[in-house]
Order: structure tokens, then sequence, then C-alpha cells
């Protein structure tokens, strides 16, 4: 009588080749334990299947994949407009060196080339005030009232850097940015015309897509002989303007 090998259920091929040899399995299972069989011939190789059960297929079944269920948030997206000219008033204080600081108003406009580059033009208007001479001196005047206007016009670059949002609140987002001018231009002071320059820094923050606050800081240097002495005199400026887009 011929004992069957004994394996555990898998879906397994077996092949018996003797009984001086173990039996070899092929398939999942590979724990599977055979028990040799009484020889029947020496050369005699027999082969036949094993099924498996459903719980032993599960162990070696690939893990599931876990699917989030994740709830879609909705986003708004702004609305900005691809306008790239920019014009607006500025009012602020000028110091003019030796004259004392007086209000200060003017026109601005400027063109964005790209995001980071930008040109500007501007012209402004103040009026000077008394020196220390004068005011120690009495009667001494060294300018007449149309003299001491003081008109500028100017053409800069403008580099928008650290751009960002300012926020009030929780519900409201504002654009902003830093950014950096430096440009040239004629300043009109004392009956005379003199080249300038100009370097400063300001700061924009747009309520809306159309409307822009700034927040600017400029330094307008030209050479200056009014007082008999010819040296370069530095003009600071403060201003806050309004612009809108087009």
């Amino acid at each position: 009588m011929v004992t069957e090998p004994t394996c555990n259920r898998a879906s397994v091929t077996c092949t018996y080749r003797g009984s001086t040899e173990p039996s070899t399995c092929s398939g999942s299972t590979a724990s599977s334990e055979i028990s040799p069989l009484p020889a029947r011939s020496s050369q005699e190789s027999r082969t036949f299947s094993i099924q498996t059960t459903p719980a032993e297929d599960a162990e070696e079944a690939p893990p599931r994949v876990i699917e989030p269920e994740v709830e879609r948030r909705k986003v708004k997206v702004p609305k900005i407009d691809s306008t790239n000219v920019e014009i607006g008033a500025v009012f602020g204080a000028l110091s003019v060196e030796d004259f004392g600081t007086n209000p200060v108003y003017g026109v601005v406009a400027a063109y964005h080339v790209t995001e980071d580059f930008f040109f500007q033009a501007e012209a402004g208007r103040s009026e000077a005030g008394k020196t220390s001479f004068e005011t120690l001196g009495g009667n001494i005047q060294l300018l007449t009232p149309d003299e001491r206007r003081f008109k500028y016009y100017n053409l800069a670059l403008g580099y928008n850097f650290l751009p960002g949002e300012v926020f009030l609140g929780r519900g409201r987002a504002m654009t902003s940015s830093f950014y950096l001018l430096g440009g040239i231009g004629s300043v009109d002071f004392a009956g005379d015309q003199k080249f300038a320059v100009s370097f400063g820094a300001g700061f924009r923050v747009l309520p809306t897509d159309w409307l822009a606050i700034h927040i600017r800081m400029q330094d307008r240097v030209f050479d200056s002989d009014l007082l008999g002495e010819s040296k370069l005199t530095n003009n600071l400026e403060a201003n806050i303007g309004l612009t809108v887009f087009f």
C-alpha cells in the first residue's frame, strides 16, 4: 500500500522521486513537509497538486492601499488686473538743505516692465524756507518768493524685492512688496536748474487689484553754490502716495 506525501494545503506542485530522496514542492507554501513514500522504483517519480485554504491565501496577499478621504476645500483665485501702467499723486515733506523742511506734493507715473522691474517718472513741487542766516540777520533775503520754489523732475528705475502679503485680521490679505529706486533728473531752485541724482526705497500695498498705497523715502542730490561755496546738497523727501492701475 502506497502512502501519499503530506503537505500543508496550498497551491503546490509536488514531485516524488523515490524513497531515498526527499520529495520537492513548488508553490505559494514554502514550508510544506512531505514524507517519503515506499519505493516502487528507484527512478519513479510522481507529480500531483494540492489546493490551499482561503485563510492561507490571505496570509500571502499583499497589503491593501489605504485611500484617504480628504474633503477638498474651495480656493478663491484673486482677480488681478493684467495692467502695467500706474498713475497717482504723492504728498509728504521735503527737507531742502539749509532751507528747512516744508510740504511737498507731486504726481507719479510708472510702467511695470516685468514683475521685478519698472520705470517711474515723477514731478514735484515745494517751497523752501529761510536759512539760519536769514533768520538771524533780520531783513536779509537771499531769495525772492519765486526763487524759493523748489521743483523737480525725475526718471527712475525701480526694482521690487521681498514680495509678500499684509494681513488685516483673519479674513483680509493684501499683496505688498518693498522696492528700490534710482534715477536722474533736474531740480529748478533759486533761479537755476541743476542736474540731480535720486535714490531711495519704498513700500507698496494693494488694498484692491487696481489701487496701491505707497510709502517712500528718497534723497535728491545736486550741486549748489548758493551760499558762496560749491557743495553737494542732500535733500531728503518722505511721502505717501496713492496710485491706480490702468
